[in-house]
């Protein structure tokens, strides 16, 4: 059984993935693709530091989280690859977005990232109220 500190923060970090995912659909209606694309990418981000929160299990940098969830999660069959191929596509993104000079997103692009965060969201939401059960 996880501590009540330990299931606490993995469903704060999961309710800071679903803000994030409705901060991300309010920009993308409002044509803010940007924007948008960098809060699904949080919303991502956030769903596994949910996960993660179970192991105790933190890592500063966004890359070391990221490759730990695809070794521990993906490469084992919990969460679906074509998963973890489009939440690393997400990265990929959010990186251009933050570091590439006049990178514009797509409509299409922006929508992809915001579906990606919601597969994720749900995908990890399932496996949050499993292990809390």
């Amino acid at each position: 059984m996880y501590s009540k500190e330990i299931q606490s923060l993995a469903k704060y970090r999961l309710e800071q993935a679903k803000e994030n995912l409705e901060e991300a659909e309010v920009l993308y209606e409002i044509n803010k693709f940007k924007g948008a694309s960098n809060r699904a990418y949080y919303s991502i981000f956030h769903a596994i530091k949910a996960i993660l929160a179970l192991e105790e299990t933190d890592f500063k940098k966004h890359s070391s989280v990221l490759a730990y969830f695809n070794k521990e999660y993906i490469s084992k069959n919990i969460f679906p690859r074509e998963l973890g191929k489009r939440v690393n596509e997400a990265r990929i993104y959010r990186e251009k977005s933050d570091y590439v000079d006049f990178y514009i997103f797509s409509k299409e692009e922006c929508k992809e990232q915001i579906d990606t965060a919601k597969s994720m969201l749900e995908n990890a939401e399932d496996y949050l109220n499993s292990k809390l059960e």
